[in-house]
C-alpha cells in the first residue's frame, strides 16, 4: 500500500525510498514487531478469559508438561494478525506471488482456528479430523501451485529446480501440481509437529522464512540471478517484505512465547507458518532448498511416521516418544536445552541452504 506513495516522488526525495524491496522490508519487520508488542497482552487475556482451561495436555505425555495447564492457545492469532498488517502496509499489492502466500497463510491460520476452537470448547485433545484437514490443505495447495505455475517464466513452469546443479530441470508436467500439494501440506504439518515445546517451533520458523526471504530476493533480480547462477523468476523479490512480517510477528510472539509460555501459537500459528513457508519455497522454484533449511521439521515429521509403521510392524517403538523432542524429554534433557540445541540446528541447516545458491 505504501509503495505507492512512490507516485509522488521526483526521484530524489523520500518518497523515493519505497521504492526500494530492503527499505520496505525494514518497515514490514518493524511495523509486525510493534504490532506483537501492543496486542500480544491484550489478546493473550481475552484467550484466557475465553478458553478457561486453556490447552488441552496429553495424558500420555512428558509429565513435565502437566503443569502447562491452563495455558491459552491460538497464540498464533498474534503472529498472522502482525504479518497481514505488515504485508497489506508494506508490500505491492499488485504481486501475485505475494497474493498466494498470503491465501496460503490465512487459509491454512483458518483451518487451525478450527483446530484448535474445537480442542478447546470441547476439552479434548482430538480437533478437527486428520483427513478433513488433510483434504482442505490439499484443496487450498492445489490452488495454490497452479496459480504459481501460472506467474513462472514459461521455461520455468511445471519443472523441479534443482540446487548445485544448476543447469539441471526436471519436468514435472502434470505432476508438478501433486508435487507442490505435497511440499506445502507436508511444510504445514511438519511445522505443526515441531509445535511441542515453549519457543521451539517459532524460532526455527523465522530462521527458515528469513533464509527463503533473501533466496525469493536473490531470485527475484535479474544481476543476482546472473551472479548466482540460478534461475530468474520476476516479482519474488516482494516475499522478502512478507518473510520479514514473518520475522517481526514471530519475535513479538515469542516475547510472551518465551519458557514458562503466557500462550501456546496453536494450530492456528503452527500450521499457517508452515504453509507460508511451503508457499514460498514453491514460489521461488527451490522447493528441495526448502528441505535443507527447514530440515528440523522434516526429522521431526520422520520421528512420527518412522515411529508409526515401526509400531505396526513390531509392536516395539524406535524412539520413547515420537515426535523426536519428546524423545530427548523422555531420556531427561531439560526443555530449555532440547530448545536452543534445536535452534542451533536450525540455523546451521540455514546457512547450508543460503550455501546452495553458490555453490554448483
Amino acid at each position: 500500500m505504501l509503495y505507492w506513495l512512490t507516485l509522488l516522488s521526483d526521484g530524489g526525495d523520500f518518497f523515493n525510498l519505497f521504492r526500494y524491496i530492503t527499505f520496505r522490508a525494514g518497515g514490514a519487520f518493524m511495523t509486525a514487531l510493534v504490532f506483537g508488542f501492543l496486542f500480544g497482552k491484550p489478546l493473550i487475556g481475552v484467550l484466557r478469559k475465553r478458553q478457561g482451561k486453556g490447552q488441552p495436555i496429553r495424558d500420555d505425555g512428558p509429565e513435565g508438561h502437566f503443569a502447562k495447564a491452563g495455558t491459552p492457545t491460538m497464540g498464533g492469532l498474534l503472529i498472522i494478525g502482525a504479518l497481514l498488517t505488515s504485508t497489506l502496509l508494506w508490500a505491492r499489492l499488485d504481486n501475485p506471488f505475494i497474493w498466494i502466500v498470503l491465501f496460503v497463510t490465512v487459509s491454512f491460520a483458518l483451518i487451525g482456528f478450527l483446530d484448535d476452537y474445537a480442542k478447546v470448547s470441547k476439552q479434548t485433545t482430538s480437533g478437527v479430523s486428520g483427513k478433513m484437514r488433510l483434504a482442505i490443505g490439499f484443496a487450498i495447495s492445489a490452488t495454490a501451485a497452479i496459480l504459481a505455475a501460472r506467474y513462472h517464466p514459461e521455461a520455468l513452469q511445471n519443472r523441479l529446480a534443482l540446487p548445485v546443479f544448476k543447469d539441471t530441470l526436471i519436468n514435472l508436467g502434470f505432476l508438478f501440481v501433486p508435487f507442490a500439494m505435497i511440499v506445502i501440506v507436508g511444510s504445514a504439518n511438519a511445522v505443526n509437529l515441531t509445535d511441542g515445546l515453549d519457543g521451539l517451533a517459532i524460532m526455527p520458523v523465522m530462521i527458515a522464512a528469513g533464509t527463503l526471504g533473501v533466496i525469493a530476493y536473490a531470485v527475484g533480480r535479474v544481476d543476482f540471478t546472473e551472479y548466482l547462477d540460478v534461475h530468474y523468476v520476476a516479482g519474488t523479490g516482494e516475499i522478502l517484505i512478507f518473510t520479514a512480517g514473518i520475522f517481526g510477528g514471530g519475535l513479538g510472539f515469542l516475547w510472551y512465547n518465551a519458557p514458562p509460555a503466557a500462550v501456546f501459537m496453536g494450530d492456528t500459528g503452527s500450521l499457517a507458518l508452515g504453509g507460508a513457508l511451503g508457499a514460498i519455497a514453491v514460489s521461488t522454484k527451490h522447493e528441495i532448498v526448502l528441505a535443507i533449511v527447514g530440515g528440523l521439521f522434516v526429522v521431526e515429521a520422520l520421528s512420527v511416521i518412522i515411529q508409526v509403521l515401526y509400531f505396526k510392524k513390531t509392536g516395539k517403538r524406535v524412539f520413547l516418544m515420537a515426535p523426536i523432542h519428546h524423545h530427548y524429554e523422555k531420556k531427561g534433557w531439560a526443555e530449555s536445552t532440547i530448545v536452543i540445541r534445536f535452534w542451533i540446528i536450525s540455523l546451521i541447516l540455514a546457512m547450508i541452504g543460503l550455501a546452495t545458491l553458490k555453490v554448483r
